[in-house]
C-alpha cells in the first residue's frame, strides 16, 4: 500500500503587541500616512485589544497545560440533545417529568449554551487565518494558499508526541507529485474546510516540494515556526463528506505500531476488544477514520475497515487450517460470522421493561448456583421459565410447576416449528425451554433469568428479547481444581451430586470454555470469572443492577 506521512509541526504563536508596535515605529518606508500610523498606535495600545489578547493567550496556555479548564467529555452535545428530544417524541405517553425536560431542552438559552460548549470542545477559538483561495501563477494553474495554526493535541493512539495539523500526504504513483492522502476528521486541516483529499502540495512555507519525498515535507513542517502555509493545486473533486454517526464495538485488539500495512503509523488509532468506536469516515475501502467513544481528543485516527479485517482473519485461519486440517474449530469457524465490528447504539432502560439475563458457560462452572442465588434475592422479580418434558409425571408433581408435561409427539412437533430456545434428550425423554415462556415473563414485567446451552444464543439474541449475556468463565485449570476441592464442590455431571469433580471433568470444562469463547465471545456483554462463588455472585448482582439502571450499548438494530 502507498505510504503516507502525517503533517506535523511545533506550535509557537507570538501575540506580543508591543513587539509589533516597536517594529511599526522602526519601519520608515511603510506606504501609510501619519494618520493611519497613529490609528494603529492607538489600537495596539488600547485596553480592549490587550484584554482580548490576554484572554486568548490564557485560554491557549491553560488548555495546553490542562489547568483551570476541565477537558470536555464530548464535542457533540447538540447532537446528544437532538437524540434525547427524538427519544422523548417517540414515547407513547409522556410523564410530567418528560414533558418538563422536553420543554427545557427546546429553550434557546440552553441550546445556545450547548452550542458554545461544542465550539470550545472543538477548539473553534483558535484564530481562523485568512487564505487566498484562488490566484493565477506563472503556469496559469489555479492554486490556493491555506494557512493553518498548529494544534498541540496528540493524535489518539499515536506513539508520537509531535503536534499535527491533521492531514497525511503521499507521493502520487502516476505523477510523482506530493498530494493530500487524507484529511483526518476533527484536525486543523478538517476544521479549516480548505484542504481536501487529492490537493497537490506545491509549496510548504514558501519552500517548493518538487522532487521531494513525503518525509522531506515532514521535516520542513517539523522545523517550521508559527503558522504553516500551504500552496496547493485544488483537486477536481472536493471530497467533502459529513461526519457519520456510526458507532461500532470492536471484536479484536488493534495496535497500529504493529501493523506493517497501515499507510501512516502516526495516524493510527489503537483499541482493545470491546471498545466502542465512533466511525466518522468510511470512504476508504481499507482504512476507516474513527475515535474512541467518549475520548477527550477530538481528532480521528485510522483503523482497518471491516472488509480489510475480515480478509486478514480469513487469511490467518487458512494458515492454521493448512497446519492442522483436522482442527474441528476451523470447521465451526467457517460456518460462523466473522466477528470484526458490530454496529451499536445506546439502549436506555425503561420502567418495568427488563432485559432477560442470560448466563452462558461450560457445564460445571456454577451457572445453576448463581442463577438460584439471584432468584432467591427477590423471587417476585426474578423468574425462570418452567421447562417442558415428555417424561411421565411422577407422584406429587404438578403440571406447570416443576415441568410442563406433554407428549413426545407434541414436543417433537414444537421443536420442528422452532418453538424452543433449547432442547435435548436424557434417558429417552425430551426436555426443552419454550421461547414463548421467556417472552411471557418479560412482558409481565419480570426479569427472566436463563442459563441455557451456548448454542441457544443464536435464538435468544434478537431485537425482540434484547438479552444481556453474561459469560461465566472458569479460572485456569490449576485454580479451578484448587478452588473446587477446597470448597468440596460436588460434580454436576453426577446426577446425585454425590462426588467431587474428576480430573477429566475439569479438563473438559476448560475445553468447553475454549470452544465457547472461540465461537461466541463476540456475543458476551460481560464476563465473570467464577474462581470464588461469593465474589462471582457479587459481580453478578452489580451487572444485573447496571442493566436495569444504565443505558448500555447494544446492536444498533435493537433500537431502530
Amino acid at each position: 500500500m502507498t505510504s503516507e506521512v502525517m503533517a506535523n509541526g511545533k506550535k509557537k504563536v507570538d501575540t506580543a503587541l508591543t513587539d509589533l508596535f516597536t517594529n511599526l515605529q522602526r519601519a520608515s518606508n511603510l506606504p501609510t500616512t501619519d494618520e493611519e500610523l497613529g490609528f494603529l498606535n492607538d489600537l495596539l495600545q488600547s485596553k480592549e485589544l490587550n484584554a482580548l489578547v490576554n484572554i486568548h493567550n490564557k485560554i491557549l496556555t491553560n488548555v495546553e497545560r490542562k489547568r483551570f479548564f476541565p477537558i470536555p467529555v464530548l464535542s457533540d452535545s447538540m447532537q446528544v440533545l437532538s437524540d434525547v428530544l427524538e427519544e422523548l417524541i417517540n414515547q407513547s405517553t409522556m410523564s410530567p417529568d418528560c414533558r418538563e425536560l422536553f420543554q427545557m431542552l427546546q429553550r434557546p438559552h440552553l441550546q445556545g449554551l450547548l452550542c458554545a460548549h461544542d465550539s470550545v470542545a472543538q477548539k473553534d477559538y483558535y484564530p481562523h487565518l485568512p487564505d487566498i483561495p484562488v490566484e493565477e501563477d506563472d503556469s496559469e494553474e489555479t492554486v490556493k494558499i491555506v494557512q493553518l495554526v498548529k494544534s498541540n493535541e496528540p493524535l489518539t493512539g499515536t506513539q508520537s508526541a509531535e503536534p499535527i495539523v491533521g492531514a497525511t500526504i503521499k507521493t502520487d504513483e502516476q505523477t510523482g507529485k506530493i498530494v493530500i492522502a487524507r484529511v483526518m476528521h476533527g484536525g486543523a486541516a478538517d476544521r479549516s474546510g480548505l484542504i481536501h483529499v487529492g490537493d497537490e502540495v506545491v509549496e510548504v512555507n514558501a519552500i517548493s516540494v518538487e522532487g521531494k519525498t513525503p518525509n522531506d515535507v515532514l521535516t520542513i513542517l517539523q522545523n517550521s515556526e508559527g503558522t504553516i502555509t500551504f500552496k496547493l493545486i485544488p483537486a477536481e473533486s472536493k471530497g467533502n463528506v459529513r461526519e457519520s454517526k456510526v458507532r461500532v464495538r470492536a471484536h479484536f485488539d488493534y495496535s497500529s505500531s504493529n501493523d506493517p500495512y497501515i499507510p501512516c503509523k502516526e495516524a493510527g488509532l489503537d483499541f482493545k476488544k470491546g471498545d466502542v468506536l465512533h466511525v466518522v469516515c468510511q470512504d476508504d475501502q481499507y482504512w476507516w477514520q474513527a475515535r474512541k467513544e467518549g475520548d477527550r481528543h477530538m481528532r480521528a485516527g485510522l483503523i482497518p475497515s471491516r472488509a480489510l479485517q475480515e480478509k486478514r482473519i480469513v487469511h490467518e485461519r487458512s494458515l492454521v487450517a493448512n497446519e492442522d486440517e483436522e482442527n474441528a474449530e476451523n470447521d465451526d469457524f467457517d460456518r460462523e460470522l466473522i466477528a470484526t465490528y458490530e454496529e451499536v447504539a445506546k439502549l436506555y432502560p425503561r420502567p418495568r421493561v427488563y432485559r432477560p439475563v442470560v448466563l452462558i458457560g461450560p457445564p460445571g462452572v456454577g451457572r445453576n448456583e448463581l442463577k438460584r442465588r439471584l432468584i432467591d434475592t427477590d423471587p417476585e422479580k426474578y423468574r425462570t421459565p418452567t421447562p417442558y418434558t415428555s417424561r411421565p409425571m411422577k407422584p406429587g408433581e404438578v403440571d406447570g410447576k416443576e415441568y410442563f408435561f406433554v407428549t413426545r409427539e407434541q414436543m417433537e412437533d414444537d421443536i420442528d416449528k422452532g418453538k424452543f430456545i433449547e432442547f435435548g434428550e436424557y434417558k429417552g425423554n425430551l426436555y426443552g425451554t419454550s421461547a414463548e415462556n421467556v417472552k411471557d415473563i418479560v412482558s409481565s414485567g419480570h426479569v427472566c433469568v436463563l442459563n441455557p446451552h451456548y448454542q441457544a444464543l443464536k435464538i435468544l439474541r434478537t431485537p425482540q428479547l434484547k438479552p444481556y449475556i453474561i459469560y461465566i468463565k472458569p479460572p485456569s485449570l490449576d485454580v479451578l481444581k484448587d478452588t473446587r476441592m477446597a470448597n468440596h464442590a460436588r460434580s454436576t455431571f453426577d446426577v446425585n451430586n454425590s462426588r467431587g469433580f474428576t480430573e477429566d471433568e475439569f479438563k473438559d470444562m476448560i475445553k468447553h470454555t475454549e470452544r465457547i469463547e472461540f465461537l461466541y465471545e463476540h456475543f458476551f456483554d460481560e464476563t465473570i470469572i467464577n474462581d470464588d462463588l461469593v465474589t462471582a455472585f457479587t459481580k453478578l448482582l452489580t451487572a444485573v443492577n447496571r442493566v436495569e439502571t444504565e443505558p448500555l450499548w447494544v446492536p444498533a438494530s435493537w433500537v431502530q
